[in-house]
């Protein structure tokens, strides 16, 4: 009989983790310590959403939230561009490092200070690694080429292209590739030949594609996760609710 192996999926949510990622990652442990086995974060950085990326933290002296989140170069990275292909802006360094001190301790300061990751994906990775959240852990990543080549074939996918001067992630339609851009409002795309290498699937289809090359025995799943997964699909794998954590959306800062 093969060892566990549990995992839990989730998208780089901040350059400090949401509370929700914490405890995904405790509950991941406390399972390890219960049964053994392997753990693994599959990391969803192909995903474009900016929002994924706010980063809410409370005020040392009034503990009133506030909103961080990185800043782009242009509008087309913002909304199209895959989390591991928005560029980090110096600018946006430097003046977050300022305002900092005012809700973090010095040590996470120090921390966000340290990390010189060029994208947004590498950046919060980084961030996780260097406040030891990933130790013993281990990360395989929705961009890696040589995943996505292993992974099965899926039906609802996205696919990395060129427009504009940068690589967008977009949607495959009916034979055609577009950016949504809200309402009923998207941009067709020129057709383009594209290879496995290029495609990240869709969120219905993304735990089958994750599974075909991570063959996990448990998973750890999000509240919100629970609303679409396909748990039937899937028998081989026990999932697991995380464990409930207070204020699940800000960021975990010790």
């Amino acid at each position: 009989m093969n060892d566990p192996v549990i995992c839990f999926g989730q998208q780089p949510c901040g350059f400090f983790p949401k509370r929700f990622l914490f405890s995904k990652i405790d509950t991941a442990r406390r399972l390890q310590r219960e049964i053994g086995g392997t753990v693994v974060f599959f990391l969803h950085d192909s995903d474009h959403d900016f929002r994924e990326t706010r980063t809410v933290l409370r005020h040392h002296k009034t503990d009133e939230p506030y909103e961080f989140n990185f800043s782009f170069e242009n509008q087309i990275q913002r909304k199209f561009s895959p989390l591991y292909l928005k560029r980090v802006v110096q600018e946006w360094r430097e003046k977050t490092a300022r305002q900092l001190p005012f809700y973090v301790c010095k040590e996470f300061v120090s921390l966000f200070c340290g990390v010189a990751a060029p994208n947004v994906a590498d950046f919060c990775l980084e961030m996780y690694s260097r406040m030891g959240l990933l130790e013993g852990v281990s990360v395989v990543r929705s961009s890696d080429p040589a995943f996505r080549l292993a992974a099965c074939s899926v039906s609802d996918f996205f696919v990395d292209v060129a427009y504009e001067g940068e690589v967008v992630r977009a949607r495959w339609k009916g034979g055609k590739l577009s950016l949504f851009k809200g309402g009923d409002v998207s941009i067709e795309l020129p057709s383009v030949t594209f290879g496995k290498e290029q495609i990240s699937p869709a969120r219905d289809t993304r735990f089958g594609w994750m599974q075909s090359v991570i063959g996990c025995t448990h998973y750890v799943c999000g509240l919100g996760e629970q609303a679409y997964m396909r748990m039937d699909e899937a028998p081989e794998v026990t999932f697991v609710v995380r464990d409930a954590i207070e204020r699940s959306d800000e960021a975990y800062v010790g």
